[in-house]
Protein backbone atom coordinates (compact mmCIF):
# COMPACT_ATOMS: atom_id res chain seq x y z
CA UNK A 1 0.00 0.00 0.00
CA UNK A 2 1.48 3.23 -1.26
CA UNK A 3 1.70 6.52 1.46
CA UNK A 4 1.70 9.56 0.30
CA UNK A 5 4.77 12.02 1.41
CA UNK A 6 3.40 14.89 2.84
CA UNK A 7 3.96 18.07 0.77
CA UNK A 8 5.58 20.07 3.38
CA UNK A 9 8.23 16.93 3.86
CA UNK A 10 9.58 17.81 0.31
CA UNK A 11 9.78 21.04 0.27
CA UNK A 12 11.75 20.91 3.70
CA UNK A 13 14.04 18.27 1.75
CA UNK A 14 14.46 20.27 -1.27
CA UNK A 15 15.80 22.99 1.11
CA UNK A 16 18.32 20.98 3.11
CA UNK A 17 19.66 19.50 -0.42
CA UNK A 18 20.42 23.15 -1.79
CA UNK A 19 21.78 24.57 1.77
CA UNK A 20 24.44 21.06 1.50
CA UNK A 21 24.86 22.10 -2.12
CA UNK A 22 25.36 25.33 -1.70
CA UNK A 23 28.45 24.71 1.48
CA UNK A 24 30.01 22.32 -1.02
CA UNK A 25 30.49 24.95 -3.74
CA UNK A 26 31.08 28.26 -1.41
CA UNK A 27 33.94 29.56 -2.56
CA UNK A 28 37.17 30.06 0.17
CA UNK A 29 38.75 32.99 -1.50
CA UNK A 30 41.92 32.74 -3.27
CA UNK A 31 45.55 32.96 -1.91
CA UNK A 32 46.34 36.02 0.22
CA UNK A 33 48.36 38.75 -2.05
CA UNK A 34 51.45 39.39 -1.11
CA UNK A 35 52.99 40.95 -4.34
CA UNK A 36 53.64 44.70 -3.49
CA UNK A 37 52.55 46.83 -6.08
CA UNK A 38 54.53 47.24 -9.52
CA UNK A 39 55.88 50.64 -10.77
CA UNK A 40 54.79 51.27 -14.48
CA UNK A 41 55.53 54.59 -15.53
CA UNK A 42 56.30 58.31 -14.45
CA UNK A 43 55.71 61.62 -15.65
CA UNK A 44 58.24 63.21 -16.23
CA UNK A 45 60.23 60.06 -16.47
CA UNK A 46 62.05 59.60 -13.33
CA UNK A 47 65.49 60.76 -13.33
CA UNK A 48 64.44 63.25 -15.72
CA UNK A 49 66.79 66.11 -16.16
CA UNK A 50 66.18 69.72 -16.81
CA UNK A 51 63.11 69.43 -14.86
CA UNK A 52 60.59 72.80 -15.15
CA UNK A 53 57.11 70.93 -13.84
CA UNK A 54 55.21 71.59 -11.17
CA UNK A 55 53.23 67.86 -11.05
CA UNK A 56 54.90 64.85 -10.72
CA UNK A 57 52.63 61.16 -11.53
CA UNK A 58 53.91 58.34 -10.68
CA UNK A 59 51.75 54.69 -11.68
CA UNK A 60 51.35 51.60 -10.47
CA UNK A 61 49.79 48.53 -11.68
CA UNK A 62 47.14 48.41 -8.97
CA UNK A 63 45.53 50.71 -6.37
CA UNK A 64 47.80 51.73 -4.14
CA UNK A 65 47.90 54.22 -0.36
CA UNK A 66 50.54 55.94 1.52
CA UNK A 67 50.87 55.02 4.78
CA UNK A 68 52.35 57.17 7.30
CA UNK A 69 53.84 59.69 4.55
CA UNK A 70 54.60 62.34 6.63
CA UNK A 71 57.41 60.50 9.00
CA UNK A 72 58.42 58.15 6.03
CA UNK A 73 58.52 60.20 2.73
CA UNK A 74 61.79 62.30 2.89
CA UNK A 75 62.74 65.02 0.02
CA UNK A 76 65.58 66.15 -0.59
CA UNK A 77 67.18 68.98 -0.75
CA UNK A 78 64.14 69.84 1.33
CA UNK A 79 60.98 72.08 -0.26
CA UNK A 80 59.39 75.06 1.32
CA UNK A 81 56.69 74.86 1.23
CA UNK A 82 56.46 70.97 1.39
CA UNK A 83 54.30 69.85 -1.97
CA UNK A 84 51.45 68.36 -1.94
CA UNK A 85 51.68 64.45 -2.00
CA UNK A 86 48.39 62.03 -3.18
CA UNK A 87 45.95 60.04 -2.10
CA UNK A 88 45.71 60.56 1.82
CA UNK A 89 43.16 58.65 3.03
CA UNK A 90 41.45 56.86 -0.76
CA UNK A 91 42.58 54.64 -2.72
CA UNK A 92 44.15 55.19 -6.28
CA UNK A 93 46.60 53.76 -8.77
CA UNK A 94 48.85 57.65 -9.21
CA UNK A 95 51.00 59.22 -6.95
CA UNK A 96 50.20 63.03 -7.72
CA UNK A 97 52.76 65.22 -6.01
CA UNK A 98 51.99 69.05 -6.79
CA UNK A 99 55.03 71.10 -6.28
CA UNK A 100 55.01 74.61 -4.32
CA UNK A 101 58.60 75.40 -3.95
CA UNK A 102 60.92 77.50 -6.68
CA UNK A 103 63.09 74.71 -7.43
CA UNK A 104 66.75 75.39 -7.29
CA UNK A 105 68.63 75.56 -10.61
CA UNK A 106 71.59 72.66 -11.26
CA UNK A 107 70.17 71.07 -8.27
CA UNK A 108 69.10 67.37 -8.53
CA UNK A 109 66.26 66.48 -6.02
CA UNK A 110 65.42 63.43 -4.58
CA UNK A 111 62.04 62.06 -3.19
CA UNK A 112 62.25 58.66 -1.40
CA UNK A 113 59.21 57.12 -0.38
CA UNK A 114 60.58 55.02 2.57
CA UNK A 115 57.80 52.16 3.43
CA UNK A 116 54.83 54.67 3.07
CA UNK A 117 53.95 52.62 -0.73
CA UNK A 118 51.24 50.01 -0.21
CA UNK A 119 48.81 48.19 -2.00
CA UNK A 120 45.59 48.74 -1.14
CA UNK A 121 44.01 45.56 -0.09
CA UNK A 122 47.13 43.64 2.06
CA UNK A 123 49.65 46.59 2.69
CA UNK A 124 51.90 45.19 1.18
CA UNK A 125 54.67 47.56 0.91
CA UNK A 126 56.85 48.94 -2.33
CA UNK A 127 60.02 49.63 -0.22
CA UNK A 128 62.31 52.38 -0.42
CA UNK A 129 61.05 53.67 -4.33
CA UNK A 130 63.00 57.10 -5.10
CA UNK A 131 61.58 59.71 -7.83
CA UNK A 132 64.88 61.30 -8.64
CA UNK A 133 65.00 64.73 -11.06
CA UNK A 134 67.37 67.40 -12.00
CA UNK A 135 66.66 70.97 -12.65
CA UNK A 136 69.98 70.49 -14.63
CA UNK A 137 71.91 68.47 -17.58
CA UNK A 138 72.73 66.15 -15.32
CA UNK A 139 72.09 63.65 -12.02
CA UNK A 140 74.33 64.10 -9.39
CA UNK A 141 75.40 60.41 -8.70
CA UNK A 142 78.07 60.93 -5.53
CA UNK A 143 76.86 58.85 -2.40
CA UNK A 144 78.57 58.93 1.43
CA UNK A 145 77.54 56.45 4.10
CA UNK A 146 77.31 55.49 7.86
CA UNK A 147 76.34 54.45 11.11
CA UNK A 148 74.62 55.73 13.83
CA UNK A 149 74.81 55.02 17.54
CA UNK A 150 73.25 56.31 20.41
CA UNK A 151 75.33 57.81 23.53
CA UNK A 152 73.75 56.10 26.53
CA UNK A 153 71.37 53.44 24.51
CA UNK A 154 72.91 50.36 23.20
CA UNK A 155 71.10 51.32 19.94
CA UNK A 156 68.81 54.19 19.04
CA UNK A 157 65.51 53.81 20.13
CA UNK A 158 64.43 55.51 16.62
CA UNK A 159 65.11 56.13 13.40
CA UNK A 160 67.87 59.55 12.91
CA UNK A 161 67.89 61.93 10.17
CA UNK A 162 71.35 62.45 8.85
CA UNK A 163 71.73 65.56 7.41
CA UNK A 164 73.99 67.34 4.65
CA UNK A 165 74.98 71.45 5.52
CA UNK A 166 76.67 73.11 2.42
CA UNK A 167 79.57 75.10 3.71
CA UNK A 168 79.63 77.94 2.24
CA UNK A 169 79.80 81.77 3.02
CA UNK A 170 75.97 81.69 4.62
CA UNK A 171 77.33 78.66 7.08
CA UNK A 172 77.31 78.93 10.90
CA UNK A 173 77.11 76.37 12.99
CA UNK A 174 73.60 78.23 14.09
CA UNK A 175 72.42 76.45 11.20
CA UNK A 176 70.90 73.33 12.68
CA UNK A 177 68.21 75.87 14.50
CA UNK A 178 67.30 78.33 11.57
CA UNK A 179 67.53 76.66 8.13
CA UNK A 180 66.92 73.46 6.67
CA UNK A 181 69.88 71.06 5.79
CA UNK A 182 70.82 70.50 1.49
CA UNK A 183 70.54 66.88 1.98
CA UNK A 184 68.77 64.48 4.46
CA UNK A 185 68.07 60.76 4.79
CA UNK A 186 66.87 58.11 7.60
CA UNK A 187 69.00 55.92 9.08
CA UNK A 188 67.58 52.08 8.78
CA UNK A 189 65.39 50.48 11.80
CA UNK A 190 67.20 47.30 11.61
CA UNK A 191 70.85 47.77 10.89
CA UNK A 192 71.70 51.78 11.83
CA UNK A 193 72.99 52.36 8.47
CA UNK A 194 72.41 55.19 6.64
CA UNK A 195 73.45 56.31 2.62
CA UNK A 196 72.90 59.68 1.27
CA UNK A 197 73.01 59.32 -2.71
CA UNK A 198 72.75 61.47 -5.46
CA UNK A 199 75.28 64.23 -4.08
CA UNK A 200 77.15 66.83 -5.98
CA UNK A 201 80.91 67.28 -4.91
CA UNK A 202 81.52 69.41 -2.12
CA UNK A 203 82.48 70.27 1.39
CA UNK A 204 79.53 69.63 4.12
CA UNK A 205 78.76 69.29 7.90
CA UNK A 206 77.57 66.26 9.05
CA UNK A 207 74.86 66.34 11.82
CA UNK A 208 72.30 63.31 12.90
CA UNK A 209 68.83 64.94 14.55
CA UNK A 210 66.40 62.65 16.13
CA UNK A 211 63.44 64.44 14.91
CA UNK A 212 60.53 64.04 16.32
CA UNK A 213 58.26 66.94 14.49
CA UNK A 214 59.37 66.27 10.84
CA UNK A 215 60.66 69.61 10.10
CA UNK A 216 64.20 69.26 9.51
CA UNK A 217 65.50 72.01 12.57
CA UNK A 218 66.82 71.10 15.85
CA UNK A 219 65.08 71.42 18.81
CA UNK A 220 67.36 70.75 21.72
CA UNK A 221 64.92 70.54 24.61
CA UNK A 222 63.26 67.27 22.98
CA UNK A 223 65.34 66.17 20.28
CA UNK A 224 69.03 64.43 20.41
CA UNK A 225 71.85 65.46 18.59
CA UNK A 226 74.73 64.30 17.02
CA UNK A 227 77.97 65.34 14.19
CA UNK A 228 80.99 64.57 12.74
CA UNK A 229 83.45 67.26 13.86
CA UNK A 230 85.50 67.79 10.83
CA UNK A 231 84.04 68.94 7.42
CA UNK A 232 82.89 66.33 5.18
CA UNK A 233 84.26 66.44 1.89
CA UNK A 234 82.51 64.61 -1.22
CA UNK A 235 83.42 62.38 -3.02
CA UNK A 236 85.04 60.63 -0.13
CA UNK A 237 85.82 56.72 0.53
CA UNK A 238 85.20 57.59 4.11
CA UNK A 239 82.62 56.06 6.61
CA UNK A 240 81.10 57.93 8.95
CA UNK A 241 80.04 57.25 12.89
CA UNK A 242 77.18 59.62 14.75
CA UNK A 243 76.70 59.44 18.00
CA UNK A 244 73.64 61.38 19.36
CA UNK A 245 73.18 62.57 22.67
CA UNK A 246 70.51 64.90 24.22
CA UNK A 247 72.19 67.91 25.83
CA UNK A 248 71.93 69.68 29.03
CA UNK A 249 69.95 72.75 28.34
CA UNK A 250 70.76 76.31 30.71
CA UNK A 251 69.18 76.40 33.43
CA UNK A 252 65.31 78.15 33.15
CA UNK A 253 62.87 78.42 36.32
CA UNK A 254 59.85 78.38 35.41
CA UNK A 255 57.03 80.22 37.36
CA UNK A 256 56.84 79.75 40.84
CA UNK A 257 53.79 78.18 42.63
CA UNK A 258 52.70 78.00 46.16
CA UNK A 259 52.45 74.35 47.06
CA UNK A 260 51.25 73.99 50.77
CA UNK A 261 51.99 75.41 53.88
CA UNK A 262 55.53 77.04 54.13
CA UNK A 263 56.29 75.30 50.95
CA UNK A 264 57.15 76.83 47.32
CA UNK A 265 57.53 75.14 44.15
CA UNK A 266 59.90 76.23 41.94
CA UNK A 267 60.17 74.02 38.71
CA UNK A 268 62.18 74.54 35.85
CA UNK A 269 64.40 73.39 32.82
CA UNK A 270 67.47 72.15 32.25
CA UNK A 271 70.48 71.14 34.32
CA UNK A 272 71.79 73.76 36.76
CA UNK A 273 74.28 72.61 38.95
CA UNK A 274 72.37 72.53 42.51
CA UNK A 275 75.16 73.03 44.68
CA UNK A 276 75.92 76.50 43.60
CA UNK A 277 72.27 77.61 42.96
CA UNK A 278 70.64 80.11 45.38
CA UNK A 279 67.10 81.07 46.15
CA UNK A 280 66.98 84.48 48.00
CA UNK A 281 63.50 85.68 49.63
CA UNK A 282 63.57 89.43 48.54
CA UNK A 283 60.08 90.20 50.41
CA UNK A 284 60.92 91.39 54.35
CA UNK A 285 61.63 88.80 56.44
CA UNK A 286 60.68 88.41 59.88
CA UNK A 287 62.89 87.77 62.64
CA UNK A 288 64.12 84.43 62.67
CA UNK A 289 63.45 83.57 59.48
CA UNK A 290 65.24 80.59 57.60
CA UNK A 291 64.73 78.78 54.77
CA UNK A 292 65.80 75.02 52.92
CA UNK A 293 65.59 74.13 49.29
CA UNK A 294 64.80 69.96 48.39
CA UNK A 295 64.91 68.77 45.37
CA UNK A 296 62.03 66.47 44.20
CA UNK A 297 63.72 62.80 43.43
CA UNK A 298 61.48 62.31 40.58
CA UNK A 299 60.83 65.79 38.38
CA UNK A 300 62.85 68.69 37.82
CA UNK A 301 61.40 70.89 41.07
CA UNK A 302 62.77 72.45 43.76
CA UNK A 303 61.05 73.04 47.09
CA UNK A 304 61.75 76.30 49.11
CA UNK A 305 60.84 75.69 52.69
CA UNK A 306 60.53 78.83 55.30
CA UNK A 307 59.78 78.36 58.40
CA UNK A 308 57.93 81.81 59.49
CA UNK A 309 55.57 83.32 57.29
CA UNK A 310 56.11 87.11 55.47
CA UNK A 311 53.19 89.32 56.44
CA UNK A 312 52.45 89.76 52.81
CA UNK A 313 50.45 88.33 50.27
CA UNK A 314 52.61 87.43 47.89
CA UNK A 315 56.79 86.75 48.09
CA UNK A 316 59.17 87.65 45.60
CA UNK A 317 62.33 85.70 45.09
CA UNK A 318 66.02 85.95 43.33
CA UNK A 319 67.20 83.13 41.76
CA UNK A 320 70.57 82.55 41.07
CA UNK A 321 73.58 80.68 39.47
CA UNK A 322 76.82 81.35 38.12
CA UNK A 323 75.45 82.10 34.35
CA UNK A 324 72.20 83.26 35.20
CA UNK A 325 69.66 85.56 37.70
CA UNK A 326 65.98 85.60 37.63
CA UNK A 327 63.75 87.45 39.60
CA UNK A 328 60.09 85.35 40.09
CA UNK A 329 56.79 85.90 42.22
CA UNK A 330 54.53 84.27 43.46
CA UNK A 331 50.99 84.30 45.49
CA UNK A 332 50.48 82.77 48.89
CA UNK A 333 47.50 80.65 49.84
CA UNK A 334 46.29 79.18 52.93
CA UNK A 335 46.81 75.83 53.00
CA UNK A 336 48.41 73.93 56.02
CA UNK A 337 51.59 72.50 56.06
CA UNK A 338 53.16 69.27 56.78
CA UNK A 339 54.27 67.59 60.21
CA UNK A 340 56.93 65.73 60.46
CA UNK A 341 56.91 61.99 58.97
CA UNK A 342 60.72 60.36 59.08
CA UNK A 343 60.54 56.78 57.00
CA UNK A 344 63.58 54.76 56.25
CA UNK A 345 65.02 52.88 53.38
CA UNK A 346 65.99 50.46 54.31
CA UNK A 347 68.31 48.86 51.09
CA UNK A 348 70.14 45.29 50.99
CA UNK A 349 73.46 44.57 51.65
CA UNK A 350 74.84 46.66 48.94
CA UNK A 351 72.75 49.32 49.76
CA UNK A 352 72.80 52.11 52.10
CA UNK A 353 69.95 52.20 55.03
CA UNK A 354 68.27 56.25 54.53
CA UNK A 355 66.04 58.36 57.15
CA UNK A 356 64.15 60.56 54.71
CA UNK A 357 61.19 63.17 55.92
CA UNK A 358 58.55 64.79 54.55
CA UNK A 359 59.52 68.52 55.87
CA UNK A 360 63.35 69.27 55.76
CA UNK A 361 65.97 67.96 57.95
CA UNK A 362 67.90 70.52 59.36
CA UNK A 363 69.61 68.25 62.05
CA UNK A 364 70.44 64.50 63.06
CA UNK A 365 72.07 63.40 66.32
CA UNK A 366 73.95 59.77 65.97
CA UNK A 367 74.30 59.36 69.44
CA UNK A 368 70.43 58.71 69.56
CA UNK A 369 70.98 56.17 66.79
CA UNK A 370 71.89 52.42 67.04
CA UNK A 371 72.33 49.29 65.04
CA UNK A 372 71.96 45.79 66.69
CA UNK A 373 72.94 42.48 64.84
CA UNK A 374 71.30 39.15 65.02
CA UNK A 375 73.20 38.14 68.32
CA UNK A 376 72.08 41.36 69.62
CA UNK A 377 76.01 43.25 69.22
CA UNK A 378 76.20 46.86 68.71
CA UNK A 379 77.41 47.86 65.32
CA UNK A 380 79.58 50.25 63.87
CA UNK A 381 78.16 52.90 61.64
CA UNK A 382 78.80 56.65 59.96
CA UNK A 383 76.20 58.86 58.86
CA UNK A 384 76.04 61.54 55.95
CA UNK A 385 73.34 64.39 55.84
CA UNK A 386 72.21 65.19 52.34
CA UNK A 387 70.14 68.11 52.13
CA UNK A 388 69.38 68.61 48.83
CA UNK A 389 67.97 64.80 48.93
CA UNK A 390 66.65 65.48 52.68
CA UNK A 391 68.30 62.25 53.50
CA UNK A 392 70.37 61.05 56.59
CA UNK A 393 72.46 58.37 55.40
CA UNK A 394 73.68 55.35 57.79
CA UNK A 395 76.87 53.33 56.68
CA UNK A 396 78.04 50.21 58.36
CA UNK A 397 79.35 47.06 57.19
CA UNK A 398 76.55 43.91 56.43
CA UNK A 399 76.74 40.45 56.60
CA UNK A 400 75.11 37.91 54.89
CA UNK A 401 72.51 35.82 56.74
CA UNK A 402 71.93 38.89 59.46
CA UNK A 403 69.09 40.81 61.28
CA UNK A 404 69.91 44.35 61.72
CA UNK A 405 67.72 46.19 63.69
CA UNK A 406 68.48 50.06 63.50
CA UNK A 407 66.77 52.13 66.42
CA UNK A 408 66.25 56.05 66.17
CA UNK A 409 65.24 57.62 69.44
CA UNK A 410 63.33 60.50 70.01
CA UNK A 411 65.21 64.07 69.01
CA UNK A 412 67.37 61.86 66.57
CA UNK A 413 66.13 63.92 63.59
CA UNK A 414 64.71 68.07 63.87
CA UNK A 415 63.06 69.52 61.22
CA UNK A 416 63.07 73.39 60.14
CA UNK A 417 59.99 73.50 62.51
CA UNK A 418 61.92 72.35 65.45
CA UNK A 419 59.91 69.01 65.33
CA UNK A 420 61.46 65.71 66.12
CA UNK A 421 60.79 62.27 65.82
CA UNK A 422 59.12 59.87 67.27
CA UNK A 423 61.10 56.81 68.56
CA UNK A 424 61.77 54.58 65.15
CA UNK A 425 62.14 51.03 64.65
CA UNK A 426 63.78 49.41 61.19
CA UNK A 427 64.87 45.74 60.57
CA UNK A 428 67.13 45.02 58.02
CA UNK A 429 67.18 40.96 56.73
CA UNK A 430 70.23 39.88 54.56
CA UNK A 431 69.84 36.99 52.54
CA UNK A 432 71.99 33.76 53.28
CA UNK A 433 75.89 33.80 51.00
CA UNK A 434 74.17 31.30 48.83
CA UNK A 435 71.30 33.30 47.57
CA UNK A 436 73.43 35.82 45.92
CA UNK A 437 75.34 35.54 42.83
CA UNK A 438 78.67 37.20 41.71
CA UNK A 439 80.25 38.73 38.90
CA UNK A 440 84.35 38.99 38.33
CA UNK A 441 85.26 40.91 35.20
CA UNK A 442 88.66 41.31 33.50
CA UNK A 443 88.24 43.90 30.88
CA UNK A 444 90.49 43.08 28.13
CA UNK A 445 90.42 46.36 25.80
CA UNK A 446 90.22 49.22 27.94
CA UNK A 447 91.42 52.29 26.17
CA UNK A 448 92.08 54.66 28.71
CA UNK A 449 91.87 55.59 32.46
CA UNK A 450 90.16 56.66 34.36
CA UNK A 451 86.45 54.14 33.86
CA UNK A 452 83.13 53.96 35.49
CA UNK A 453 82.04 50.43 34.86
CA UNK A 454 78.22 49.92 35.55
CA UNK A 455 76.39 46.58 35.95
CA UNK A 456 72.97 47.56 34.92
CA UNK A 457 69.61 45.77 34.63
CA UNK A 458 68.03 44.73 30.78
CA UNK A 459 66.11 48.20 31.17
CA UNK A 460 69.49 50.10 31.92
CA UNK A 461 68.60 50.77 35.19
CA UNK A 462 72.51 51.64 37.23
CA UNK A 463 72.49 48.22 39.62
CA UNK A 464 75.89 48.95 40.58
CA UNK A 465 79.22 50.71 39.50
CA UNK A 466 82.75 51.13 40.48
CA UNK A 467 85.42 53.63 39.74
CA UNK A 468 88.81 52.75 38.35
CA UNK A 469 91.37 54.98 37.42
CA UNK A 470 94.02 51.94 36.37
CA UNK A 471 92.94 48.07 37.48
CA UNK A 472 90.72 46.46 34.36
CA UNK A 473 89.73 43.73 37.12
CA UNK A 474 86.29 44.38 38.87
CA UNK A 475 84.52 42.47 41.29
CA UNK A 476 80.88 43.24 41.73
CA UNK A 477 79.56 40.59 45.06
CA UNK A 478 75.90 40.06 46.73
CA UNK A 479 73.98 40.15 43.40
CA UNK A 480 70.75 38.92 43.49
CA UNK A 481 69.45 36.33 40.69
CA UNK A 482 68.93 38.30 37.12
CA UNK A 483 70.11 38.92 33.71
CA UNK A 484 72.79 41.63 34.19
CA UNK A 485 74.76 44.40 31.29
CA UNK A 486 77.88 45.73 31.61
CA UNK A 487 79.23 49.12 30.39
CA UNK A 488 82.12 51.36 30.37
CA UNK A 489 81.93 55.20 30.68
CA UNK A 490 85.54 56.58 29.53
CA UNK A 491 85.48 59.40 32.77
CA UNK A 492 87.31 61.76 30.55
CA UNK A 493 87.28 65.08 32.98
CA UNK A 494 87.45 62.83 35.66
CA UNK A 495 84.70 63.96 37.51
CA UNK A 496 83.07 60.44 38.45
CA UNK A 497 79.77 61.08 36.22
CA UNK A 498 79.10 60.56 32.65
CA UNK A 499 79.06 64.00 30.55
CA UNK A 500 76.76 64.37 27.65
CA UNK A 501 78.21 66.31 24.72
CA UNK A 502 77.18 70.06 23.43
CA UNK A 503 77.04 70.85 19.56
CA UNK A 504 77.31 74.59 19.48
CA UNK A 505 80.89 73.65 21.73
CA UNK A 506 81.84 71.28 19.57
CA UNK A 507 82.02 68.91 22.34
CA UNK A 508 81.38 65.26 22.01
CA UNK A 509 79.86 62.58 24.78
CA UNK A 510 82.01 60.74 26.67
CA UNK A 511 81.77 57.60 25.38
CA UNK A 512 80.02 54.75 26.57
CA UNK A 513 80.95 51.13 25.15
CA UNK A 514 78.85 47.86 26.15
CA UNK A 515 79.61 44.81 26.32
CA UNK A 516 77.38 42.77 23.74
CA UNK A 517 76.37 39.78 25.48
CA UNK A 518 73.85 39.21 28.94
CA UNK A 519 75.51 37.91 31.94
CA UNK A 520 73.01 35.62 33.53
CA UNK A 521 73.43 35.63 37.56
CA UNK A 522 72.45 32.76 39.03
CA UNK A 523 72.08 31.60 43.35
CA UNK A 524 75.36 30.44 44.71
CA UNK A 525 77.59 30.95 41.44
CA UNK A 526 80.30 33.28 40.66
CA UNK A 527 80.59 34.48 36.93
CA UNK A 528 84.40 34.80 35.87
CA UNK A 529 84.75 36.52 32.88
CA UNK A 530 87.62 37.93 30.81
CA UNK A 531 85.54 40.40 28.42
CA UNK A 532 86.02 42.27 25.27
CA UNK A 533 83.54 45.36 24.88
CA UNK A 534 82.08 46.48 22.02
Amino acid sequence: MNKRIPGFVIVLVLILTMVQCAKKGMPEGGPIDEEPPKFLRANPENYSTNFDEDEIRIYFDEYIKLDKPQQQIIISPPMDPKPNIMPLGTARKDIKIEIFDTLEENTTYTINFGRSIVDNNESNPYDYFKYIFSTGNYIDSLMVTGTVKDAKLKAPSEPVSVMLYEIDSSFTDSIVYKKTPRYVTYSQDSTFTFSLENLKAGTYRMVGIMDKNDNYLFNPKKEKIGFIADNVTIPTDSTYEIVVFKEELEFEPKRPAYFKGNQILFGYEGSPELDSLSINLLTPKPEGFTSRIVKDPKTDSLYYWYNKQPETDSLSFEIKTPRTRDTLFVRLGTLDRDSLSVNAETGGISKDFKFKANTPIVDHKKEFISIMDKDSTAVDFTTEFYPLKNEVVLKFDKTPDNIYEVTALPGAITDLFEETNDTLINSLRTKKLADYGTIILNIQNLESFPVIVQLTDTKGEVIEEQYSEGSSSFRFRFLNPGNFLVRVIQDKNENRKWDTGDYLKQRQPEKIRYFSDTLEVRANWDINESIRLD
